[in-house]
């Protein structure tokens, strides 16, 4: 019966695999990334929870006076949020983490300004619309309100720190999913600049790739024009070649009508001579019968 025991840990791997769905506890050295297995797919509400917590922390302690030694030298700031999330069950690379923070932005974004001109045009509210009347707005159809109060929360606080106490960093993500029983929030649009200082990074990577379309369309634009000149060139080379063939086949109908009145001439000159041949004869006969008879 002892023999039995040992075959228990294979079952683990499963477990695992079960965990890195839905519970992080087995991640105990989120420090050691080599191996890290990255979840895809749709963020769920909880992970995007704590991505905003992470961000929140990070824009916080980056804000603070640098009191103690810096953590690595090459440290970047994306991967000590994904450190951050993998610690809270949130199992997204650093650049899953990026990319999506970019999406939560401009979906914010866009939210809070059909919020603010809602109530002046009397249209309804982002809340009370479904998934097909936010799509006909062209708005974010998926924002939740605790996703959108925690942007909002984030945004607010980091121009207000000074001004309120800085908030707990041990507050979960839990603790903010809690916020999905409220009513839907009514939420104030934070100050212009801080919305447009906040999105830097968004405005940064949609400047790099309108700066690769420009080159793109440079490269296009240097494409068609090479080929457009390549085209003139042909088709003038067609148009010199066809009035090289309708020349050609003037001088060839010139020498067709010269040979034409050069054989009139000819036939002309020959019935002549042979008129006056035939005359000539007449009168040679008539004369030849003239003097036979004169000597009879």
């Amino acid at each position: 019966m002892s023999n039995p025991l040992p075959p228990p840990p294979p079952p683990s791997l499963p477990s695992t695999s079960h965990h890195h769905h839905h519970q992080p506890p087995y991640i105990t050295t989120p420090t050691t990334s080599t191996n890290r297995e990255y979840r895809k797919g749709n963020w769920t509400i909880q992970e995007t929870l704590t991505l905003i917590t992470a961000k929140r922390i990070d824009d916080e302690r980056r804000a603070r006076p640098s009191t103690s030694p810096p953590s690595k030298p090459g440290e970047l700031r994306w991967k000590w949020i994904e450190n951050y999330c993998w610690d809270h069950g949130c199992f997204r690379s650093q650049n899953q983490c990026n990319d999506k923070w970019d999406n939560l932005l401009r979906d914010y974004k866009k939210v809070r300004q059909y919020q603010s001109s809602s109530s002046s045009q009397q249209s309804p509210s982002y809340w009370s619309m479904d998934r097909h009347q936010r799509k006909l707005h062209n708005l974010p159809t998926t924002m939740s309100p605790e996703v959108f109060e925690a942007l909002n929360d984030v945004l607010q606080r980091k121009y207000t720190t000074h001004q309120q106490q800085p908030p707990s960093v041990s507050q979960s993500p839990e603790q903010l999913a809690g916020k999905t029983d409220r009513q839907a929030p009514e939420i104030e649009a934070p100050v212009t600049i801080s919305e447009e200082t906040d999105s830097s990074e968004t405005e940064s990577s949609e400047n790099l790739d309108s700066e690769t379309k420009r080159k793109k369309v440079r490269k296009i634009g240097s494409s068609i024009m090479r080929s457009a000149s390549v085209l003139a060139r042909t088709l003038k080379s067609c148009e010199e070649n066809k009035e090289k063939r309708h020349q050609q086949v003037m001088e060839l109908e010139h020498r067709r009508l010269r040979i034409e009145e050069t054989q009139n001439e000819v036939n002309h000159k020959g019935m002549t001579d042979l008129v006056a041949a035939t005359t000539n004869l007449s009168g040679a006969i008539q004369s030849l019968i003239a003097n036979h008879c004169d000597k009879s």
